[in-house]
């Protein structure tokens, strides 16, 4: 009996003080700053009434916005009403003093400018009638004007000058001005002019203001009626002509007619609509039976895990050229593809990129960032791979179709993206024999060519994904690709991310029992899609339901791992070293270094160069 209390004395003993030791390292990690304290945790009296405020604030935002939507059309149709008739007879009279001073100056009857060039507005830009005719002669010269310039002129152009050479050479890289920042500042001068100095004391509410909307939509108004007697005055200035000035009256018209046929003449000869007379929707219904159009998958560009590289300077500065990190990846895909194809003001302003190239060892995410793109943007996937092509559209006739029919179509329903898996088998610098019968290199020549069907206004992007670059003809990748993104390995910050993130989407508890360092130390050359595999693997239904008596741990994890070959350094190098040899890769590493690399020399040249000094 006595034994029996002894070990039940001891039993709980034990209990209490690893409760008490538990409960000390909860308070040594909280005064550390590595946990957060629990009365932290629950939202405060004044975080709450916060949030209630800004759902306040946003309601009272849209009612606002309803409320300034209907006054702007109110205040539209009562200018139109009101004030249309007193501005459509202003401006008749003002273009009608402008005929008469201009025929009083000149002697004859002045030309209507053109709708593209302002119309009647090109006339009241606070210019003499003499003004606005010679603007108008120096204008039609231009126009007229397209001889080619001397071969001197040319030849001094092309000879940039060698103190510029070196004033560049000297200041090293250096931004381009953005074409947003006029934008910017225009708003910015908008808002230090007029709303800086208005006093809003007695408008809490913030509700819109009628006087300003009247400001703002009496120029609208303006321009419409301006169209409108820009229209009635053509007509008047020619009756004026037929009735006063005859003779020069048909010169001009003769001389108009002439400007016109040479500036259609000069008119670039649009390319042949092979499916001219049929519908859009039997143009998709079509490429939807073919595989070629197809519904992306729903992934957002947060999906794609990833951390920075937060240490990138400290190998900078030991001479080390650090590899991006996937969160740089997915900073630079933003900005080449996701703004210009989601933002028509966007893709107006910001440089044109026709086509990206995504280059990364297996499962790294490359299809994934594919699909991202096409969900943040609500672009169309059409796939163009060379596995999903084959057999498809035999023959050059279906061909040339196969390509005007999708890039038709992603016109039509853009923003698009025209996806290219396995872009490396398209420039095969020697074909497989298993392959040879797929016909991988069908679309080399005309892909490349049809990128000149993507005009500026058109938000088209072809993105490529390899495995495999340096398989492929490396000047012709080159030219079809604008960008070439390299996605490396994920280093520990980013794996360590991973593995948290994908074990809880799974369904998996992260405890103390689970050393996510480890497995993330461990996993080193592991891609997210190995990492997918093992948890998929590991973290079955019926492990999630064991969760609650066994936790997960890092060791089971370990063997799913071993049974998946990971990505070598080797191989991350070889890649790198393709890379270096793009022109992208060569202008990095002279930004970086200053020294351009050279370029491996040609063996028959140099064997040349070795037989003539040996003689």
């Amino acid at each position: 009996m006595l034994k029996c209390c002894t070990l039940a004395e001891q039993v709980w003993r034990g209990y209490i003080q690893r409760k008490k030791t538990k409960i000390e390292r909860v308070k040594e990690l909280i005064a550390l700053g590595m946990v957060m304290d629990p009365k932290y945790l629950a939202p405060s009296p004044a975080e709450v009434s916060l949030r209630a405020a800004e759902a306040f604030t946003r309601v009272k935002q849209q009612e606002h916005e309803a409320a300034y939507q209907k006054a702007v059309v109110a205040v539209t149709n009562q200018l139109r009403e009101m004030e249309g008739n007193n501005m459509s007879n202003t401006l008749k009279s003002q273009v009608r003093q402008w005929f008469f001073d201009s025929r009083n100056a000149t002697g004859s009857f002045p030309d209507y400018p053109d709708e593209e060039d302002g119309g009647s507005a090109f006339i009241f830009d606070e210019k003499s009638p003499q003004q606005v005719l010679e603007e108008i002669v120096a204008k039609e010269e231009e126009d007229s004007s397209n001889k080619p310039r001397g071969k001197e002129e040319q030849k001094e152009k092309r000879k940039p000058d060698k103190k510029m050479i070196d004033e560049l050479e000297e200041a090293g890289l250096k931004m381009h001005p953005s074409a947003f920042l006029s934008d910017l500042e225009a708003v910015d001068k908008n808002f230090n002019d007029f709303w800086r100095s208005r006093d809003e004391t007695e408008n809490l509410s913030q509700k819109h203001d009628v006087e300003l909307i009247k400001e703002e939509k009496r120029k609208v108004v303006e321009e419409e009626i301006r169209v409108q007697v820009d229209d009635q005055m053509r007509q008047e200035l020619a009756e004026l002509k037929l009735s006063v000035d005859k003779e020069k009256g048909s010169k001009t018209k003769a001389n108009t007619k002439k400007k016109k046929a040479s500036k259609s003449g000069k008119k670039k000869k649009k390319e042949k609509d092979l499916t001219a007379d049929r519908t859009l929707e039997s143009l998709c219904q079509e490429l939807v039976e073919q595989g070629l159009l197809k519904q992306a998958d729903n992934v957002r560009l947060q999906d794609y895990l990833g951390d920075f590289n937060y240490l990138g300077t400290t190998l900078r500065q030991n001479d080390i050229e650090p590899m991006p990190s996937l969160s740089d990846v997915r900073q630079v895909l933003s900005l080449y593809a996701i703004l210009p194809l989601g933002s028509p003001v966007v893709h107006e302003k910001a440089p044109l990129i026709k086509s990206i190239l995504l280059v990364g060892p297996e499962g790294v995410g490359k299809k994934t960032l594919v699909h991202a793109v096409c969900q943040e943007t609500g672009a169309t996937l059409f796939d163009l791979s060379p596995l999903n092509t084959a057999g498809k559209y035999p023959g050059k006739s279906g061909l040339t179709m196969m390509i005007h029919v999708v890039f038709k179509v992603a016109r039509l329903l853009q923003p698009s993206v025209i996806w290219i898996g396995d872009a490396e088998k398209m420039f095969y610098k020697k074909v497989p024999k298993e392959e040879k019968e797929l016909d991988p290199k069908r679309l080399k020549k005309d892909l490349p060519k049809s990128l000149k069907l993507i005009k500026g206004e058109d938000r088209v992007l072809i993105i490529g994904t390899t495995e495999d670059p340096i398989s492929a003809e490396i000047k012709s990748m080159c030219k079809m690709y604008n960008k070439i993104l390299l996605i490396p390995r994920p280093d520990y910050g980013s794996r360590y991310i991973m593995w948290k993130e994908l074990i809880n989407q799974k369904g998996g508890e992260i405890t103390k029992a689970l050393d996510l360092s480890a497995l993330a130390k461990i996993s080193d050359g592991y891609t997210p899609g190995h990492m997918i595999k093992a948890i998929q693997s590991v973290v079955t239904e019926r492990r999630v339901r064991q969760q609650g008596r066994r936790p997960l741990t890092a060791a089971e994890f370990v063997a799913p791992l071993a049974r998946i070959d990971p990505v070598f350094q080797e191989q991350e190098e070889a890649l790198k070293n393709w890379y270096a040899k793009t022109p992208l890769g060569r202008k990095r590493i002279k930004a970086a270094t200053g020294k351009e690399e050279e370029p491996p020399p040609d063996k028959g040249k140099s064997a040349k160069k070795g037989a003539k000094k040996k003689t």
